[in-house]
C-alpha cells in the first residue's frame, strides 16, 4: 500500500468525522512478519484486541514520541494494507511485571490468560531487545496502550 493510498483512507475517514488532523502513523503489529501482522490485525478487526504494549526503550532508540490518549493510528495487515483506524483510550508506563491480567486479556491473544501473555511477550521482547544488544528483564518498562476501533477498512 502506498503512502498516498493510506493518506486517501485517512482523508476519507477524517472528512466523514469532520476532523482536521494530519495523516496519523500507519504500522503493523508484531515482529514485521506477514503471519503475525495478519493475525494481530484480524484480532483488532474482530474486536478481540483492544490493547497493546511496546518496550519504552525502543521508542527512545527510534526517536519516536510516545502515543497519547486520543491519538489516532492506522493499523496495517501483514501486507502493509490498512485494516482499521484506532484511537487510544489510555496510555501508561508500567513495568512488565506490573501489567495486570485484565490488560493481558485485552491484548486478545492466545487463551487470554496472563500466563500466555507473559510467555509470548518475554519471547518477543527478548528478540526485539536483542536487535539493540540488550537483554530482557521482567522489570522492562512498557508503554501500555488501550484503544478502540473507530473505523474498519476491510474484514478478514
Amino acid at each position: 500500500m502506498t503512502t498516498n493510498a493510506i493518506g486517501q483512507y485517512w482523508q476519507s475517514y477524517a472528512q466523514k468525522e469532520n476532523l482536521n488532523i494530519e495523516v496519523p502513523a500507519a504500522w503493523m503489529f508484531g515482529d514485521g512478519s506477514k503471519e503475525m501482522g495478519d493475525e494481530l490485525a484480524k484480532l483488532v478487526v474482530d474486536g478481540k484486541k483492544t490493547a497493546t504494549c511496546a518496550a519504552h526503550c525502543v521508542y527512545e532508540f527510534e526517536n519516536e514520541e510516545l502515543p497519547k490518549q486520543g491519538q489516532y493510528d492506522i493499523v496495517l495487515d501483514g501486507s502493509n494494507q490498512p485494516v482499521a483506524i484506532i484511537q487510544y483510550t489510555n496510555v501508561e508506563l508500567l513495568k512488565m511485571n506490573e501489567v495486570t491480567a485484565d490488560f493481558a486479556k485485552n491484548e486478545g491473544e492466545g487463551d487470554l490468560s496472563y500466563t500466555y501473555w507473559y510467555e509470548v511477550h518475554v519471547k518477543f521482547f527478548t528478540w526485539e531487545l536483542g536487535l539493540h544488544n540488550l537483554t530482557f528483564s521482567d522489570d522492562l518498562m512498557l508503554v501500555c496502550q488501550t484503544f478502540r476501533v473507530v473505523d474498519i477498512f476491510h474484514q478478514f
